[in-house]
């Protein structure tokens, strides 16, 4: 007969379990707002490319400096940050990274140069958002050993949906106010939504084990270093494969205004609303979607197999796209298969590597993966502007992206798959 003292026993520990359990979902959602808090300056880049250019007198090529800047910062720093939040604790670094993100849109606004613009927008914005995003998933992917793919795609969700709530209001803002009135609004949300909820995030222990796993933890004996990782082959052929993923969904997210209006459908309503900031909107939105479903995906049935199939469909979504780029409707619908396509490479890629690498240097190891970004943001943004200006068409752009989209599906059942199998075997 079970005493009163062993029953009482039980029942605590039951309450822990369900505490663990439960902070660790809080955490997720916390990291979530973070994400969604820090998403704009990347995802709304286009609505400010017409007014910016037009106000300080320079090109397209020179105003996309600014994008590549942000992107090569917040994902070149990676590393560093990923020590520091490591070191430090996530709490401090990603408040600092929330106010910075927020300093970068209000310090923008009265601008009166590019280079100017390039220092705040790009230099503040780069720094902040890194800090931020690999803050967490570096947490996301020590809170869930055994749901790698489903919690870093939520979370990474938050970076690709968050501008779903800024998008038409940043676009109306824009039009009734200007760009500059926008940026310190704006900008003053972000910084203080991102601090709130920076200041409740925490680690987990060390040698944490969810409580009552549902699904195998994937373990990794070798726990590898940064340094052992970055000699291996195998890192560099991740990092290759996401450059060229990162090129494609950079350069759409940064060209789309300008190829939009070169197309002749920026401005047609679809249903009732313009059609690009109608684009922009369902593209948040699917590429947030996009992030938990294949990261849920390749749970069950693999990363590379994974890979394969949602590379393969933006390389099929971005020809369909081409082929059909004077009609609005389709302009619209199929932008928003280019990014169910694209994003997930934010869930695939973080938990691939931890999969390969171990848990235990996460978020330093990730950064140095993040770059591939900063790689891709150069070739998409002002390198994808200079070879439109050379050629005079966007199909020249098109068909490169709509190349490495195919490649890099086919690399990962041919080489990334095998080559993953054996160091993990060795």
């Amino acid at each position: 007969m079970e005493s009163p003292l062993s029953s009482s026993t039980a029942i605590r520990v039951d309450r822990v379990t369900t505490h663990k359990r439960s902070l660790r979902w809080t955490q997720l959602a916390v990291g979530l707002v973070c994400m969604m808090a820090i998403s704009s300056p990347q995802y709304v880049w286009a609505l400010f490319t017409k007014p910016m250019a037009a106000k300080l007198g320079v090109s397209l090529a020179e105003l996309q400096v600014t994008f590549s800047i942000l992107i090569v910062l917040q994902t070149f720093l990676a590393p560093v940050q990923g020590f520091l939040v490591e070191k430090f604790g996530p709490r401090r670094l990603l408040s600092v990274g929330a106010l910075l993100t927020g300093a970068s849109w209000v310090l923008a606004a009265s601008a009166q140069s590019v280079v100017t613009l390039y220092l705040t927008y790009g230099l503040l914005g780069g720094i902040g958002t890194g800090i931020i995003y690999i803050g967490v998933i570096g947490l996301m992917v020590k809170w869930f050993p055994d749901k790698r793919g489903l919690a870093t795609g939520l979370v990474a969700a938050g970076y690709g949906m968050g501008a779903v709530v800024t998008t038409f209001p940043i676009s109306n803002s824009l039009a009734a106010s200007g760009y500059q009135h926008t940026l310190v609004v704006y900008g003053l949300a972000i910084g203080t939504v991102g601090l709130v909820a920076a200041l409740a995030l925490q680690r987990p222990p060390n040698g944490y084990v969810p409580p009552r796993e549902s699904a195998p933890v994937i373990r990794n004996a070798r726990d590898a270093t940064p340094g052992r990782m970055l000699g291996t082959p195998l890192f560099w052929l991740l990092f290759v494969m996401m450059a060229m993923m990162s090129t494609s969904g950079l350069m759409v997210i940064s060209q789309m205004g300008a190829f939009a209006r070169d197309f002749g459908v920026a401005d047609v309503l679809v249903l009732g609303l313009a059609a690009l900031p109608l684009a922009l909107t369902l593209d948040r939105i699917t590429n947030g979607l996009t992030r938990p479903f294949f990261g849920w995906l390749s749970d069950r049935i693999g990363r590379e197999n994974t890979m394969f199939i949602a590379f393969a469909l933006e390389g099929v979504a971005m020809t369909a796209w081409l082929l059909t780029r004077d009609n609005a409707v389709l302009f619209v619908l199929l932008s928003g298969l280019v990014f169910f396509g694209w994003g997930e490479i934010f869930s695939l890629f973080p938990s691939t590597l931890t999969d390969t690498f171990g848990p235990r240097h996460a978020s330093t190891n990730y950064g140095f993966l993040y770059m591939a970004q900063g790689v891709g943001s150069i070739l998409g943004g002002p390198l994808a502007a200079l070879l439109y200006q050379k050629t005079g068409t966007w199909t020249a752009v098109f068909a490169v992206v709509i190349a490495m989209n195919f490649a890099t599906a086919a690399l990962a059942l041919a080489v990334l798959k095998p080559a993953r199998r054996r160091y993990l075997a060795a």
